[in-house]
């Protein structure tokens, strides 16, 4: 299954519902209850998602949960799969330089050879974006940003390392289209940065003419559109207050920042009987496995982990995909590879996860 969505999210879920809906089929009933909730703008950073989880209606049926997962297809073509505890938070949002707010330059794009006597918003929001990165490219330059990261524990580093024996380097930079790590760091630092790291990303660049060729106009509005990535302890709130400070330090307080989304980091302790019965699950399947403290991606998990709820919140699932938000992204459905898991497969192992969990509830109870 090939194209947008097909392992981010939809393979995974359909292979979760499938044996749901093999259990109604067969007349058995579920050795769990469950919970289903799910939205649609998770990609744009979950700016809803706190109000359908507070719903009424909503929260008391996720209040009587153990915990909460998210189908994946975590797999790699050898077979070995992945537990993930958690993952960095994220904050969306537009900068944007335009000439009506900053009261220099055009209020509507004009002729280009105007540059020679008028400001330009574009080539603002340019040194703007320049101002939060440091000369190395990658280390943030927003004053006290650092401050909340919290270092990688001796257990963390332990199961990025035991992740680095067990995967391959080679294999990851090719799925990526990459040579080189930041710095030329080995594979191991590399997980680690990963794993440990906040980051400040451009997602995209618009200003102006943007079609083929040339056309001589000078810009009345450029837009970055960014996105944060937050480690335990860093908050929503603290990033885009930092932020916001540092634009205003430096003399660009006129930029407009439009924040359209975002949600804190979420962890979830390895003991929990979600995670146990995940770990179970693949030892009696004789799937190899390694456990990462968190997904350098982002998902709304800690609106569960979190304030109300505080539940066990992780992603897991068998099967195989990967390219996920490029227009090859693929979900595998039927598998040569004995390894590896195909769709039906994976149901089946979802099937194994809800006897287990309610194993692991009742042995903790």
């Amino acid at each position: 299954m090939v194209g947008r969505g097909a392992v981010n999210q939809k393979g995974p879920e359909m292979a979760f519902l499938a044996a749901v809906r093999a259990f109604k089929d067969s007349g058995k009933k579920l050795p769990v209850n469950i919970a289903l909730i799910a939205e649609g703008e998770e990609e744009i950073a979950s700016p809803n998602f706190s109000k359908a989880i507070s719903h009424p209606e909503v929260l008391p049926a996720l209040q009587r949960c153990v915990g909460v997962f998210i189908p994946s297809a975590s797999q790699s073509p050898d077979g070995n799969s992945t537990i993930t505890l958690g993952a960095k938070g994220a904050v969306e949002l537009e900068l944007i330089s335009s000439g009506e707010r900053w009261g220099r330059g055009p209020t509507k794009d004009i002729h280009s050879s105007n540059f020679a006597r008028v400001d330009s918003p574009a080539w603002r929001l340019v040194q703007a974006l320049d101002t939060l990165m440091k000369p190395d490219g990658h280390t943030i330059a927003v004053e006290g940003w650092y401050d909340n990261v919290q270092p990688l524990s001796p257990r963390e580093k332990a199961l990025i390392a035991e992740t680095a024996k067990r995967t391959s380097e080679a294999e990851v930079k090719k799925q990526l289209g990459v040579s080189r790590w930041i710095n030329d760091e080995p594979w191991q630092r590399a997980l680690e940065r990963l794993a440990s790291q906040p980051t400040i990303n451009i997602q995209g660049l618009v200003a102006g003419y943007t079609g083929p060729g040339g056309k001589t106009i000078l810009p009345h509005r450029a837009v970055a559109k960014m996105e944060f990535r937050l480690t335990p302890a860093m908050t929503r709130e603290e990033a885009i207050t930092k932020f916001n400070a540092h634009l205003k330090k430096h003399g660009f307080d006129d930029l407009e920042v439009k924040v359209t989304g975002g949600y804190g980091p979420t962890s979830t302790k390895e003991d929990s009987a979600l995670v146990r019965a995940e770990k179970a699950v693949m030892e009696r399947l004789g799937v190899a496995y390694t456990i990462i403290p968190r997904s350098a991606g982002s998902w709304p998990g800690v609106m569960f982990s979190g304030p109300p709820l505080n539940l066990p919140a992780a992603q897991w699932g068998m099967g195989h995909g990967s390219g996920a938000h490029g227009p090859d992204e693929y979900f595998l459905i039927k598998s040569t590879n004995p390894k590896v898991m195909g769709m039906a497969e994976a149901s089946k192992a979802y099937a194994e996860l809800l006897y287990e969990i309610a194993n692991q509830a009742s042995i903790r109870a």
